[in-house]
């Protein structure tokens, strides 16, 4: 990467597009002053939100014009053959060139999957990248991989987003962190006959320090820092997440209106309720990272809002100064070096 301070903005990506994207782009340039961003979009329909930016702010900040917007309603194998001068293909055609340290895009996730492997391909050792999710906890906060880009994997797969995850978690947080398989069971016989046997390689990697397996019920507990998975289970786990959340949101609102003394009650509770709400909005967490493209690519939510959108560029500079792939590859090295990973069988 030729400079790790500047990121890339897909400005068209997501259901609010650049009224979000460019308030959310100038804001976060106005609080990290070593920041450059690039928005890739359509500069007439940008150009009416930046007149209140600074000026100070406006000298790290370039424009790339894209009129084009990969939206979900278009196919992901399409994408590479008509948008190519989308603003997400140029994007992410920034990172592969160096441009940019990371690129930020909350636009169609299966295009901006096939666009990011087209384009990036893969980390040396690492056979498909993976959508890092973060859930909250109890105490603290986990990491769930895969949660969507491999609805298949096998036992490798798991092995490698376990690596990763725990290479993410260990940057993050400056600490040893634990690592599971998420199973319908922790007895060692349960589950699929791929995520035994990715048990077993993890059992013999004295780099993971892997502690078994979890149940569903268990993620919230934080019973470990790192829980890995396939994409189609992660997924489903991450929606379901996110719509209790919603749910729970939308019944503590009801009952409070039920009377005057519960009125009286919230507002007297009202700095918890925030905080809890603060706790389980993904808003707050800002976007997902691509783990094990070659290159940083953060996932926004499609209905990314300016304070997530926000967050994602957050989350990409934190992605680049921890220079995150640069461990991965590392780890994964030192692993081949004193064993085969292949040997759980």
């Amino acid at each position: 990467m030729s400079d790790n301070k500047r990121i890339a903005i897909d400005a068209m990506g997501g259901e609010g597009g650049v009224d979000v994207t460019v308030p959310a782009s100038v804001r976060a340039l106005q609080e990290n002053p070593e920041l450059e961003l690039v928005l890739v979009g359509d500069e007439q329909r940008m150009s009416p939100l930046l007149h209140d930016a600074e000026q100070e702010s406006l000298s790290r900040f370039r424009v790339i014009h894209s009129d084009q917007a990969i939206t979900n309603a278009d196919k992901p194998r399409n994408v590479l053959r008509s948008g190519r001068r989308s603003s997400m293909f140029l994007a992410t055609e920034l990172v592969k060139q160096g441009e940019v340290g990371a690129m930020v895009s909350a636009g169609n996730t299966g295009a901006l999957l096939m666009v990011g492997r087209h384009l990036l391909k893969t980390l040396d050792g690492i056979q498909k990248p993976a959508i890092v999710a973060t859930i909250p906890g109890a105490m603290n906060q986990s990491y769930l991989l895969d949660v969507g880009a491999n609805p298949e994997c096998d036992r490798q797969q798991l092995f490698e987003f376990a690596v990763m995850g725990s290479v993410l978690a260990e940057s993050l947080n400056g600490e040893s962190v634990s690592v599971a398989l998420l199973n319908i069971g922790a007895e060692e016989y349960k589950g699929t006959n791929e995520v035994q046997q990715a048990g077993k390689m993890l059992e013999d990697c004295d780099a993971v320090n892997y502690i078994g397996f979890v149940e569903a019920n268990d993620l919230f507990d934080g019973a470990a820092d790192v829980v890995v998975c396939d994409g189609f289970v992660g997924n489903v786990v991450l929606k379901t997440t996110e719509s209790v959340a919603s749910m729970i949101s939308t019944w503590l609102k009801e009952l409070f209106r039920k009377s005057p003394i519960r009125i009286l009650g919230y507002l007297l509770s009202r700095g918890v309720f925030r905080e809890v709400r603060r706790k389980m909005d993904p808003s707050c967490h800002g976007g997902a990272p691509l783990l094990g493209a070659n290159g940083v690519v953060i996932i926004g939510h499609g209905s990314s809002n300016r304070e997530a959108a926000y967050n994602g560029v957050r989350v990409a500079c934190e992605a680049v100064s921890h220079d995150v792939n640069h461990l991965i590859e590392d780890a994964l090295h030192e692993i081949n070096r004193v064993t085969e990973p292949g040997d759980g069988e």
